[in-house]
């Protein structure tokens, strides 16, 4: 295709090449789109980071909530125990029919999708690495004497939204760790 194009100082007709792009106009549209696939990268990589931390605090908030409400429905006690990155729902069956409240890892039953492997650190703070749920979903913790409240966080550089576990006697809440290492529920 052949464009005419006027020089309008000079008054005389010229033609111009309409044939491709030059290399420097090359090189700037790679330079651009290098550089937006940089920053998109890191931003990405930013994000992942933050939605793995969460869907493994919103994983563990399930699994303690199902706990809490097996208990209730079955008329049991269940025990969720937990070190280093996993965690584990057992319920009480020894003595049958009903338990006798305490956590015998060789004869309560264990839940068969368990443990569970998160992965980043678990950090028990307050809880005693064990959490009883009652027959009537109290939530306590039985390792330590005169605690009513603890808080189970996940060990990570991300900001997430949600990095902790707020539980008390009566709820679990998801959180976000302050600056004073507290898990304020959200």
């Amino acid at each position: 295709m052949r464009l005419i194009v006027v020089n309008r100082s000079a008054g005389d007709k010229g033609i111009l090449n309409d044939a491709g792009i030059s290399l420097i106009e090359l090189i700037t549209v790679v330079s651009i789109i290098g550089i937006l696939v940089a920053a998109f990268s890191l931003s990405f990589e930013g994000w992942i980071g933050r939605y793995r931390v969460e869907s493994q605090v919103k994983e563990m908030y399930t699994d303690f909530m199902n706990a809490r409400a097996s208990a209730m429905k079955r008329g049991r006690v269940h025990f969720i125990t937990g070190s280093g990155t996993t965690y584990t729902l057992y319920e009480d069956m020894n003595p049958a029919p009903d338990g006798n409240g305490t956590l015998e890892v060789v004869s309560d039953r264990r839940f068969t999708t368990f443990p569970k492997t998160v992965k980043y650190q678990i950090n028990w703070s307050g809880t005693g690495e064990q959490i009883d749920f009652n027959k009537n979903g109290m939530i306590s913790f039985p390792l330590l004497e005169d605690v009513t409240e603890g808080s189970i966080f996940l060990v990570t550089t991300n900001d997430a939204d949600y990095d902790c576990l707020n539980i008390s006697p009566l709820k679990v809440y998801m959180g976000k760790k302050n600056a004073a290492d507290e898990c304020e529920a959200r």
